[in-house]
């Protein structure tokens, strides 16, 4: 019963080597596919126009702008070190704890630089531009 397994899974390695061998052999002579890709019909590329502008431009990068108010250059000034002010436009309504909460994280998870003094204005200018009750779209 042994010498019957042993002469299968023999059997099997060398299917597999010989079909690996082969993919291999395909793969050096450059030929993938079907014989007759060649065959299949395509329309001829169009012409470029000589005169014509195929540039695209930069990728529009629209910064919104924050809200008016006290603390706003505390925000541009620390907030904006790690990331744009898009991350605070984006988010949705906040209630206030929450604002407080979020710049306590940036401070003491992810390690921002901000003075007691400024991370207080910064908490009061989110309340009071980015919570549910005062936010303006």
């Amino acid at each position: 019963m042994k010498t019957r397994g042993r002469m299968a899974l023999t059997t099997a390695g060398l299917a597999m080597a010989l079909a690996g061998g082969l993919a291999l052999a395909q793969m050096r002579s450059g030929s993938y596919g079907s014989t007759n890709a060649a065959s299949l019909g395509r329309e001829a590329a169009q012409e470029f126009a000589p005169d014509a502008k195929y540039d695209a431009g930069p990728y529009p990068s629209f910064t919104p702008e924050l809200a008016e108010g006290d603390g706003k250059v505390e925000v541009q000034s620390f907030c904006t070190t790690c990331h744009s002010t898009r991350y605070i436009t984006m988010q949705p309504p906040l209630p206030g704890v929450t604002w407080e909460a979020e710049v306590n994280k940036m401070m003491k998870t992810y390690g921002a630089p901000i003075p007691e003094g400024a991370a207080k204005k910064i908490t009061a200018y989110l309340q009071g531009h980015y919570a549910p009750e005062n936010r303006k779209e």
